[in-house]
């Protein structure tokens, strides 16, 4: 079957590869976490040049996407993106009436029909909730939404106080959300301010669904620590403390004497990754870097 969703998955590339939404960076080519992040903080930093700005960072979390997606929906939306009729209507199959059964212990569950959401492990389903999602954007040219997969972030870029924009598309936000079937944690959304001004006053706090939106300081975004002054400071701490505890376990394979070569791959793999995460750093203090 995963064969066979393979020739699904390169056909659908084929065919709404050019009309994807250019701000949603997961499962394409030649984009990265990286690249999701620096094109946020460029955004931001590009328009705090100018006098009388700061902006406002939303970092929204979803409950289980991957489970809310509605076939018929999705079907809509890939009939939208061009897709011919028939590979409609073989995904559609693909996702309805799917069989499941949960085992604990020795303890069996009975066997229940699923008819909404995307398989997890599946070669299909992370290009179909870019798809499901792909129609999520912003309206207003002051306001960027990012996406990688479900890791959703709005950006309110405010000059001279006028939030009217931002608050709007995220009020859009939530509407389509209700509308598509996917459930914004409150809880775990949160949102966090960029103000350079000598003198920023106390802001209006932001709420969604009648729920005020907690404010924070940091927030780990896409594996990288982002701080309020946009300082790598607390993202270069973090980096070098994983790294470090990850070199205790490569002390201790030097113990039983294996080969160098091994050694290597393993710096390579465990320890080297963790370094170049996220490895730019302009932001950074001459004793960070």
């Amino acid at each position: 079957m995963k064969s066979f969703e393979r020739l699904v998955l390169t056909h659908l590339k084929d065919i709404t590869g050019p009309l994807l939404d250019p701000l949603q960076f997961a499962y394409r080519a030649n984009r990265s976490v990286d690249d999701a992040v620096n094109t946020g903080l460029h955004y931001i930093l590009q328009h705090l040049d100018s006098p009388g700005t700061y902006a406002r960072i939303l970092f929204v979390d979803f409950s289980s996407v991957f489970n809310t997606i509605i076939p018929e929906i999705l079907c809509s939306k890939l009939t939208q993106l061009n897709v011919p009729a028939p590979t409609c209507q073989w995904i559609t199959d693909f996702l309805t009436d799917r069989r499941q059964q949960v085992r604990l212990g020795n303890i069996t569950s009975s066997i229940r029909t699923i008819s909404t959401g995307a398989p997890q492990g599946c070669v299909l389903s992370p290009l179909l909730f870019s798809l499901y999602t792909n129609d999520c954007t912003s309206g207003d040219p002051s306001v960027k939404l990012l996406k990688f997969a479900d890791d959703t972030t709005v950006i309110g870029l405010i000059r001279d106080g006028d939030e009217s924009a931002y608050r709007q598309e995220v009020e859009q936000l939530a509407l389509w959300c209700g509308q598509n079937n996917l459930e914004l944690n409150k809880l775990k959304t949160v949102e966090m301010t960029v103000d350079f001004r000598r003198s920023p006053p106390t802001l209006p706090p932001l709420t969604i669904l009648n729920s005020t939106v907690t404010a924070v300081e940091t927030f780990r975004f896409l594996g990288s620590t982002i701080s309020q002054d946009l300082k790598w400071t607390s993202n270069i701490v973090t980096l070098i403390k994983k790294a470090q505890q990850r070199l205790y376990f490569l002390r201790q394979l030097r113990k039983f004497n294996l080969p160098q070569e091994l050694l290597i791959q393993f710096y390579s793999a465990i320890i080297q990754s963790v370094l170049c995460t996220s490895i730019c750093f302009g932001s950074a203090t001459k004793q960070d870097r």
